[in-house]
């Protein structure tokens, strides 16, 4: 039974949780206000237009972050995980498998890649440009800035593989000096400006809205910066707990964000006292940077580039996880997973996913060359994300909590609707960059949709020439072939038919074990499965045993430790083999399967994904692979 953290090991993990899920958001300082307020418009601003925009950006941070995340879908959990993909495998649990739910999980997952590509590089370059407001680096170039960034990033995706549980114990005390200091800047300026408080009043961004229009919605999408990063409160869930992230929000990270947001404002209305304030240069203004006084300002950036380089790691490790889900819900090929740490399951590392973020983020940097460029590409991906979440939220409520409809509605509506807003709002910045978010996502969609596809047309195909297991059985029983000792598992993923590699070594090796296992490795809805129900047996007769391992989709397989531990299986003389069915696949016709172009990438998916081998754990000199060439 599981107890309850003590007082120490809360406060221990609520400092984790801010050194781990509040990095993104914690960093928009840098950039939110400074793009919200460039959007409010090209003839310069008052002093209606900065209490607005602030109003705007403190409101967003209470609703969605605050309201949305932290009081309601942090309830939300699978067994105590949390994330898009945990959320759908709950409402797959509640409401069945279907293809909405299926379609809305693969959708928020997609999205997320987009973001994962977008947050290192634009928070990185945002703080490395900040070197500009230094006193003697005035005159730093473009060029020099994106060198700067781009090391800075490739020296971070290449100690991936090293593991970072060495330096993950800094993340925590250098964000919470990260979230002093922004809050202690606010502090400085606030009492410069008193009246700056009244931008939390909600009028001051209703007004705002109804006087700007269509500007209006450019600076509201501009304004969503300032929640990017709030799906990692309830992704990290599993990690930290429910608790602690409450704690760490509202004891530091909401007030010292609060506070600085603030004395950007406060800030800026200081500047308009000089007559030349309302141009177009000063809406562009670097906000945080320029309020830090000069003394400091070294510091400063050195500890933003610092907490950057933390919210980067957390989005990586965010992109592992997801990547780790994806897989065992069948939603992705096999891919290596590597541990690095002995002491936390979580800490892993994929190869592939890590190089493939790291070529995509440093295109953006040199594409875009400067975080304002970037900032229009930001919030499309994370919008998008957001309201497949709270769509899975609502088949939550209605199925797995019981809700009846009008308050689901109820709760629920008012949400979507402001997801829906927020994205849209976005969406009018496509042209401007949003189109790189939507553009990976579709990618990694049609990744998706062909490998789910791919896979039911092969398992089809196969079935049309397969034998029942139950027919083969009996047949044997009847007329057995020569019996040789040991014990063979044959891995299926249909255990009702024979296996391919069972039919090939009965036809080439004219062979049969004494003890035979026919093994099919499923995975659960649920992210952690108990030791009592992961291995269940069956008994077909006195030649064959029917075997289910259960894994959980947070759990790595391994199939020799967990199906041989108890000692039901592999016990006769002779060792255990594991017989592995390696298909041949090749482009069929597109009336008999799927188009050309999706053979070929699902060929791709197939030859270059994981061997099975490794993926399950299995010691390679005790593996015989056998297959036949099949067309999707």
């Amino acid at each position: 039974m599981l107890t309850a953290p003590t007082g120490k090991q809360t406060a221990a993990l609520a400092l984790g949780a801010i050194g781990v899920v509040f990095g993104d958001i914690g960093t928009s300082p840098l950039y939110a206000f400074r793009e919200a307020l460039g959007q409010s418009g090209a003839d310069g601003i008052d002093r209606s237009e900065i209490l607005g925009v602030l109003s705007l950006a403190l409101w967003a941070l209470i609703l969605v972050v605050t309201l949305k995340y932290v009081l309601f879908l942090m309830r939300a959990d699978n067994n105590g995980e949390g994330g898009v993909l945990s959320l759908m495998a709950l409402a797959q649990r509640a409401a069945g498998k279907s293809m909405t739910i299926l379609a809305l999980g693969a959708a928020g997952a997609a999205l997320f890649y987009g973001d994962a590509i977008i947050t290192p590089a634009l928070s990185v370059l945002s703080a490395v440009e900040g070197m500009k407001t230094v006193p003697g680096f005035e005159g730093l170039t473009e060029h020099r800035i994106l060198l700067a960034s781009s090391a800075i990033l490739i020296g971070l995706f290449a100690m991936q593989a090293r593991g970072t549980a060495s330096v993950a114990k800094l993340f925590g005390p250098v964000c919470v000096l990260w979230f002093l200091a922004i809050g202690g800047l606010g502090v400085m300026h606030i009492f410069d400006q008193p009246g700056i408080i009244a931008a939390l009043n909600p009028w001051h961004a209703i007004h705002f809205m109804l006087g700007h229009r269509i500007t209006g919605l450019f600076v509201l999408g501009a304004v969503f910066l300032t929640v990017t990063g709030a799906e990692a409160l309830t992704a990290d869930m599993g990690h930290f707990g429910r608790l602690p992230i409450r704690l760490g929000w509202f004891l530091l990270v909401f007030p010292a964000l609060t506070l600085n947001y603030l004395g950007q404002g406060a800030f800026a209305l200081s500047g308009l006292e000089s007559a030349e304030a309302a141009h177009r240069v000063f809406q562009n203004a670097d906000w945080f940077f320029l309020m830090t006084p000069e003394a400091v300002r070294g510091p400063m950036v050195i500890l933003a580039t610092l907490a950057t380089i933390i919210a980067s790691q957390a989005v990586i490790t965010g992109a592992y996880s997801l990547s780790q889900q994806a897989i065992a819900l069948g939603l992705l090929p096999r891919m290596t997973i590597k541990q690095t740490s002995e002491d936390h399951a979580g800490q892993i590392y994929m190869p592939v996913i890590n190089w493939l973020l790291l070529a995509g983020i440093l295109y953006l940097v040199f594409q875009f060359r400067s975080s304002s460029a970037m900032a229009a590409a930001y919030g499309i991906a994370v919008t998008g994300t957001m309201v497949a979440t709270t769509c899975l939220a609502y088949i939550v409520v209605r199925h797995h909590w019981h809700w009846r409809l009008a308050r689901a509605l109820l709760v629920i509506m008012p949400l979507l609707s402001l997801d829906l807003f927020f994205f849209g709002t976005n969406f009018l910045r496509v042209v401007e960059g949003g189109w790189v978010p939507l553009l990976i996502a579709a990618m990694v969609g049609i990744l998706i949709v062909t490998w789910l596809k791919g896979r039911a047309l092969l398992a089809a195909k196969l079935r049309v020439d397969s034998v029942s297991m139950r027919d083969l059985a009996a047949a044997l029983a009847a007329r057995a072939p020569e019996r040789v000792d040991g014990t063979a598992v044959f891995l299926t993923s249909d255990p009702d038919v024979a296996p391919v590699a069972l039919l090939h070594n009965l036809k080439h090796n004219r062979v049969l074990h004494k003890a035979n296992v026919i093994l099919q490795v499923n995975n659960s809805t649920r992210p952690h499965v108990a030791g009592e129900d992961r291995l269940a047996l069956e008994v077909i007769d006195g030649n064959f045993v029917r075997a289910t391992l259960l894994y959980g989709f947070m759990e790595q397989p391994d199939v020799p430790a967990d199906l041989l531990r108890d000692g039901r299986i592999g016990t006769a003389p002779g060792g255990t083999s594991f017989f592995i069915s390696r298909n041949s696949v090749g482009a069929g016709t597109a009336e008999n399967g799927m188009p050309f172009w999706q053979d070929v990438v699902f060929i791709f998916l197939q030859k270059n994904a994981t061997d099975p081998t490794a993926y399950y754990q299995i010691p390679p000199n005790r593996v015989l692979e056998l297959g036949t060439r099949i067309e999707v």
